[in-house]
């Protein structure tokens, strides 16, 4: 990837981006501001949203009296996170720390420890499974912590500019360590001209842990919650003939999870370490609202899936030939069937 396509900060409007739409049945390649995004859907037509919010997953810490930064990525069922320990790169982000040793304790900014019990995956030492001192880390984050960032955004953001208008709190206080943003351009005029032509917004609940750019490991398991208004929803739509949009690959994630093999939507919660590949397919989605991902990702086996790999090879060419932007904050593409 040519280092000027990736976006290294937020546009000056959210939905200042461009809209880069591949259309399977004809093949074809489109490009669009993101603006026009209600032009190209159908009254019928169903955005299947997360609604999680992200969390200021990042503190600092000190382990064996070097500085260090914590990114909390998921909290499991018995207390205990999954985190990685990353090195300071002295340019205010971080870089990936070769290797950390099992029942290491670090001090966390604002008191307290986190001990490193094992690996999440054997053999490997990005990600632990790690032990906090204090009941619930997540008051910490918020009074001490920021939103993970990687090498290539230019400063730190507000955590504002890390959330969706979808975002709402989590009863558990539970929230994404990296935010889903494929619906980072949306605003509310936005979605109140969707609306109001018709098309229909369905939340999920999917809360995402780090997807670090410098291991494309497949995903793990994460929390889910498909609400039985929206299996509803969906199950009604596409039975009269709408489109289920995915906005995001974590919205693909949940509701495949709750589909079964003829595609009926279910209230479903837990936990999924459901892949999608072109082998599996996709059962409950019809299209896709994403970012653009490196060729490395684990999430271009889901992109396969929606669109057919012929169509996907010329949306990623029309995106490099245009110089699209990679990346959080930058532009999208919309893969209709």
């Amino acid at each position: 990837m040519p280092p000027e396509s990736l976006a290294t900060a937020p546009p000056a409007r959210r939905d200042a981006v461009r809209l880069l739409v591949g259309e399977r049945s004809t093949g074809t390649v489109g490009h669009h501001s993101f603006r026009e995004l209600p032009g190209l859907l159908r009254a019928g037509d169903v955005l299947v949203v997360n609604t999680s919010r992200t969390l200021p997953a990042a503190l600092d810490a000190e382990l064996a009296g070097e500085p260090v930064v914590v990114h909390f990525s998921t909290r499991r069922d018995d207390g205990r996170w999954v985190v990685e320990v990353r090195t300071p790169d002295g340019r205010g982000s971080t870089v990936r720390r070769a290797g950390s040793p099992a029942g290491a304790a670090l001090r966390l900014r604002g008191g307290g420890e986190l001990l490193l019990d094992r690996p999440l995956v054997a053999g490997a030492d990005r990600l632990w499974v790690a032990s906090p001192s204090m009941a619930d880390p997540v008051p910490r984050l918020h009074r001490y912590g920021r939103p993970i960032r990687y090498g290539y955004t230019e400063r730190d953001q507000p955590l504002s500019a890390h959330q969706t208008v979808f975002a709402r709190p989590s009863p558990d206080g539970r929230g994404s360590a990296e935010m889903p943003s494929a619906a980072r351009p949306f605003t509310a005029p936005l979605v109140t001209e969707l609306v109001s032509r018709g098309v229909q917004i369905a939340p999920v609940v999917l809360h995402t842990g780090v997807a670090s750019a410098e291991a494309h490991e497949p995903p793990y398991a994460e929390p889910y919650a498909v609400p039985a208004a929206t299996a509803w929803q969906v199950n009604a739509a596409r039975a009269a003939g709408g489109r289920i949009v995915a906005v995001g690959t974590t919205a693909v994630r949940a509701l495949e999870s709750a589909a079964d093999g003829r595609g009926a939507v279910r209230a479903a919660a837990g936990w999924t370490e459901l892949v999608v590949t072109p082998e599996r397919g996709v059962r409950a989605v019809d299209g896709l609202l994403t970012g653009l991902h490196e060729p490395e990702a684990s999430h271009l086996l889901m992109l396969r899936a929606v669109s057919g790999d012929a169509l996907l090879e010329r949306v990623y060419a029309a995106a490099l030939h245009e110089r699209y932007l990679w990346h959080e904050f930058g532009d999208v593409n919309l893969l209709l069937p």
